[in-house]
């Protein structure tokens, strides 16, 4: 080959590559930008029974049959519980329904079924039935994909139920950084024998980055059970750095009342929830992160999102 031809086909080539080139850029430039899926979080800063049925509004379309809805009944006196009026209000405007409760695996007057009654009482939740799913039993319900069980024990009751409302309080905890939506189900909805002893540990030997795995199976099971028939509350209020099972002697809350959010998606919810408390001025949230940060507690929303749980990815839609 001479010079010229050399010459010709180089130019050609660098031709041709340029082209290439273009055409590769502008198909670039024609590519639809990815489709992020978001979750809807609803978000009120009414903290009040108009404000809680407000927010339920929003998610309750899939809620029917017979109804359970898990909150937490607290330690006798407890000063940080959602306020009776809020929560009688949701369970007098959801027909055919139900607060439920299991037994707890510390020692406490609720450890018992009879003990938990007496103290249902002192907190006045006795306005309706409480179902103390457990007191009957327990069942083994399947875990799917969990690394650590393959099937939780649960309060037997829950299964007489079609659809389950998760009312929370949000807060901190002493074992998991924070109690959300999936605390509430995946230590509240297991029996105080058996599924609490399992998420534990039998000498109380799971902490950290397991414990929060453990708990994220465990409220895995339930929510498989519901499927889309279980829609999650979170109000973030007296947020203490203490669950209401520490009763009387929760640390004072220092971050200020927030609101309340609803999502039909338990990972967003959770993520908003810390996501907000994050945001507030570092002497109002300082406790709050400490705590959930020295007990690894937000393995519990990337865990979640591990196991297909729901969606980190949300958006506030403020109410």
């Amino acid at each position: 080959m001479n010079r010229r031809e050399f010459l010709k086909g180089a130019g050609l080539g660098i031709l041709g590559m340029a082209a290439s080139g273009a055409m590769a850029k502008a198909a670039t430039a024609v590519l639809p930008k990815p489709n992020v899926k978001k979750s809807t979080v609803w978000f009120t800063r009414d903290i009040s029974p108009e404000g809680l049925l407000k927010a339920y509004s929003k998610i309750n379309a899939g809620i029917g049959g017979k109804v359970a809805i898990k909150w937490h009944s607290g330690e006798p006196h407890g000063p940080n519980i959602i306020p009776r009026d809020m929560v009688m209000a949701l369970q007098k405007s959801i027909p055919d329904s139900n607060l439920v409760e299991t037994n707890v695996y510390y020692a406490s007057p609720r450890q018992t079924t009879q003990g938990h009654r007496e103290t249902l009482k002192t907190n006045k939740w006795d306005f309706c039935t409480v179902d103390i799913m457990d007191e009957d039993g327990a069942v083994m319900i399947p875990v799917k994909g969990g690394k650590h069980f393959k099937e939780m024990s649960v309060g037997k009751h829950m299964l007489d139920y079609d659809s389950m409302v998760v009312l929370t309080h949000f807060k901190g905890h002493a074992m998991g950084g924070f109690g959300g939506s999936m605390k509430n189900i995946a230590i509240g909805c297991a029996d105080g024998v058996i599924g609490k002893k399992m998420i534990h540990g039998a000498s109380w030997e799971f902490s950290g980055a397991r414990f929060m795995e453990n708990m994220a199976e465990s409220a895995k099971a339930t929510a498989d059970y519901f499927k889309n028939k279980i829609v999650y509350i979170n109000v973030l209020r007296n947020m203490s750095v203490d669950c209401d099972c520490a009763g009387v002697s929760a640390a004072p809350p220092k971050a200020r009342d927030i609101g309340i959010l609803a999502s039909t998606d338990i990972l967003a919810i959770d993520k908003a929830s810390v996501d907000m408390v994050y945001a507030l001025p570092e002497e109002e949230s300082r406790d709050l992160k400490e705590r959930i940060e020295s007990r690894e507690g937000l393995r519990q929303l990337s865990y979640m999102k591990e196991l297909g749980m729901g969606n980190d990815n949300y958006e506030l839609a403020e109410i």
